[in-house]
């Protein structure tokens, strides 16, 4: 596999990373060659994201205003009728190099997996919490699915949970404390 032939780390790239601006969708110009779709359904996951969060993840540009990354922001932006989004100009990239960010900003995030213990007792917990679930992205019978998995707690009577003075008493082997 070649390798290429890009300057990576470069001083420009550091420089340019703490300029986020504010640029009309307007001038904005999509990538012709972008190989990403985006169904009106997520497109519109986007935007309830946009909304409960804010506009929190800059479209990447490059020099003249050409999306490298954030297509799919900006379809959300302007279907919830924002005339602005955060961008962040990226213009160090050669041609060949935004062509490949473009592919690899997208490919990369699926070839993440999830670990789903963590995963169901992070949405169990917003679940508790009454948060609304659909902003997350997830579909209905993953929810469903791992929700089920999340254990119930059910509260007992009082009668039925015991007495303290019925309790066996430790020690700490270490301490000597008795509970």
């Amino acid at each position: 596999m070649e390798q290429s032939s890009g300057t990576h780390g470069t001083p420009h790239a550091a420089g340019m990373l703490d300029r986020v601006v504010m640029r009309k969708i307007a001038d904005l110009t999509p990538y012709a060659g972008n190989a990403r779709t985006h169904s009106p359904e997520q497109i519109a996951q986007i935007a309830r994201s946009i909304r409960e969060f804010g506009f929190v993840n800059p479209v990447l540009v490059d020099a003249d205003s050409g999306i490298i990354a954030g297509h799919g922001r900006v379809l959300a932006a302007a279907s919830i009728d924002l005339d602005e989004v955060p961008t962040l100009d990226v213009g160090w990239l050669t041609p060949a190099q935004r062509r490949a960010y473009i592919l690899a900003d997208n490919q990369l995030a699926l070839n993440a997996g999830w670990d789903e213990q963590l995963l169901q007792t992070e949405i169990g917990a917003l679940n508790l919490d009454g948060f609304d679930l659909g902003v997350i992205g997830f579909d209905d019978d993953t929810l469903a699915r791992m929700l089920e998995a999340v254990p119930q707690f059910e509260p007992v009577a009082e009668s039925e949970q015991g007495r303290l003075d019925e309790k066996t008493m430790h020690v700490c082997p270490n301490c000597g404390h008795e509970f």
